[in-house]
């Protein structure tokens, strides 16, 4: 089966990528307390946890995003979405997750004659049913509402609106770990269903036969090389 590869070079730098767009630095709310008998929760262990999209764990992630160049002033648009997730515990067996996005936007004049806006957006609470204590398939599946709560009329669709909802992670390990760079300097990342032999398990992002896929890059802390645009991630290739 062949194997896509994406090589970055120059400075250090911490890459993510997804396939959705779901998270960005949550904050942990739910706090390990640690007792004599040694059952304090691993580092590890709350790393999975806050990486899991159905764990069962309060958490608040804030995810700052910036649409440039738009409208026909090119202005930025920025969104700031809250995005606390609950998780209540119906059974021995079952927990229900909560998510509920909160964008609070500000929206520029984007041409003459368009007000400028800022405020809250139409909120979008999901709800996940999830079962406790699934690690080689994590799964959730259940509604998705979207609330006509926008504050200006400029920043939502003022109309209600509900759907289906899941969210699933496969076998490979979760979270992954960090992939290790080359003796250059250069970090390679493989894509493809199978681990490639001799790549670290940090360096393969598990992809599905048969499936399309997309990549996206997000930079946290970006050192100068990325501004000065010394440094930037090269084309993905096909390698067998």
């Amino acid at each position: 089966m062949p194997t896509r590869r994406l090589v970055g070079r120059g400075g250090s730098w911490w890459a993510v990528l997804m396939f959705a767009v779901l998270l960005a630095s949550p904050l942990r709310a739910e706090q390990a307390a640690a007792t004599a008998s040694g059952n304090e929760e691993s580092n590890t262990d709350l790393a999975k946890k806050t990486q899991n999209p159905v764990a069962d764990l309060i958490s608040v992630p804030f995810q700052n995003n910036f649409n440039f160049d738009a409208g026909p002033e090119n202005r930025t648009v920025w969104v700031l979405n809250v995005q606390p997730v609950i998780p209540i515990h119906l059974s021995d067996d079952w927990n229900l997750i909560t998510r509920i996005i909160m964008p609070i936007i500000n929206l520029p004049s984007l041409a003459p004659g368009i007000d400028h806006a800022f405020g809250l957006g139409d909120i979008n609470p999901t709800f996940f049913l999830s079962p406790v204590g699934s690690e080689k398939f994590i799964w959730g599946a259940g509604p998705t509402f979207t609330f006509p709560t926008a504050s200006n009329r400029l920043l939502g669709n003022g109309k209600y609106s509900a759907g289906p909802a899941a969210v699933a992670a496969g076998s490979q390990s979760y979270p992954s770990p960090a992939a290790e760079p080359n003796a250059d300097g250069s970090t390679t990342v493989y894509f493809g269903p199978k681990q490639p032999e001799g790549v670290k398990p940090g360096n393969w992002i598990q992809t599905m036969p048969g499936k399309g896929w997309f990549t996206l890059l997000r930079l946290y802390s970006p050192l100068e090389p990325f501004f000065t645009k010394q440094w930037r991630p090269s084309e993905i290739e096909l390698v067998q």
